[in-house]
């Protein structure tokens, strides 16, 4: 069982991550905007100019700084310990877009933030221990049982299908495309980053785990799904508005990471009914918090009486649709009129 020490360091480098992660998510929006602006195309539409924004660079070394801080985190704590944490990195980002971006946040967005505060707590107190692992060989063992063989191919499947068929349909309409495919590929990464950073913990302790080709296969596979992981989070971050994807993405990769940390290895086995009902309900609350932070997204109140009443829109037809496309660029158009200006010259 791991100790009380490395849970504790695992909880407070987690907290550290959230931080400056929910921070690069504004960073990187402002450099987006930026770069396209300049470039006059858009990461969203296939443009990659962002890449020579300096504002965009200064947001992925934040990010960076952030993953590093959660990566040695999952060393010290487990899965079902540190991902719900990631809800903090919703509420700096939501409240930094609430001063910086013009993105307002109302009181049932607060009311929000409390939730995913409050549902991260009781997620924490009833985590299980973590198991002891001694070689990265375990892990490998723990990777190829068939269960998890499966969920592994089902992700492949989904992501392979959403990337090369739905994408390109609906990729700019449906925020669930393209955060769907980063949470995807997000609970992959973890397990493999749970992985090396176990097996790096182990190398520093006196154990080399460096001489097992298992070490140098989890680090291929999460430097494959952070790759992937960050080129469709810039393009959900161009096309829809940070508030949606901060959350949406959220929801999806803690849910999906989650289910494969279970799988892999096994986090309820041993844990009573109590403290497993316990986990899913303070999960349920945290998805709760997110869900209203999305759902109270500011929009221009007036606009909101002329333009949104008629349309009755509800939250699926903000979300997918072409309706949701339209409503979107209305509430960008009133929120930011220099966006508006550049999309009417055509340069948006």
């Amino acid at each position: 069982m791991g100790s009380s020490t490395d849970n504790l360091k695992g909880f407070v480098l987690a907290l550290l991550s959230s931080g400056f992660v929910g921070a690069s998510f504004i960073i990187k929006k402002k450099g987006l905007r930026r770069a396209a602006a300049a470039s006059g195309v858009r990461a969203g539409v296939g443009g990659y100019s962002y890449l020579l924004e300096p504002l965009w660079w200064t947001g992925m070394i934040t990010m960076i700084v952030g993953e590093v801080a959660n990566f040695v985190a999952y060393a010290f704590a487990p899965a079902v310990l540190v991902t719900p944490l990631g809800a903090l990195s919703i509420i700096v980002s939501a409240v930094l877009a609430h001063f910086i971006l013009q993105e307002k946040l109302h009181a049932l967005g607060i009311l929000g933030c409390v939730m995913c505060i409050a549902g991260s707590v009781v997620i924490v107190i009833h985590a299980p221990q973590e198991r002891a692992i001694t070689s990265v060989q375990e892990i490998w063992n723990m990777a190829t049982q068939t269960a998890f063989l499966l969920y592994v191919a089902s992700v492949i499947v989904i992501v392979f299908v959403l990337v090369f068929h739905f994408a390109p349909l609906y990729g700019n309409s449906n925020v669930l495309i393209f955060t769907g495919i980063c949470s995807l590929m997000g609970s992959l990464s973890v397990m493999s980053v749970k992985a090396l950073g176990t097996s790096l913990k182990l190398t520093f302790e006196g154990t080399n785990q460096l001489i097992y080709p298992q070490t140098w296969y989890f680090m291929l596979v999460v430097v494959t799904c952070v790759i992937t992981q960050m080129n469709y989070l810039n393009k959900a971050l161009d096309t829809f508005n940070t508030a949606i994807v901060s959350p949406i993405y959220y929801v999806m990769f803690t849910t999906l990471t989650i289910v494969a940390s279970v799988i892999m290895f096994k986090d309820w086995d041993g844990q009573g009914l109590g403290s497993i009902i316990s986990e899913i309900c303070g999960f349920v609350v945290v998805l709760s918090g997110t869900i209203l932070l999305h759902v109270t997204k500011d929009f221009d109140r007036n606009a909101s009486r002329s333009l949104y009443a008629p349309l009755s829109p509800t939250l699926t037809t903000r979300l997918c649709s072409g309706n949701g496309e339209m409503l979107k660029h209305v509430v960008e158009d009133a929120a930011y009129p220099e966006d508006a200006c550049l999309r009417r010259q055509g340069l948006y």
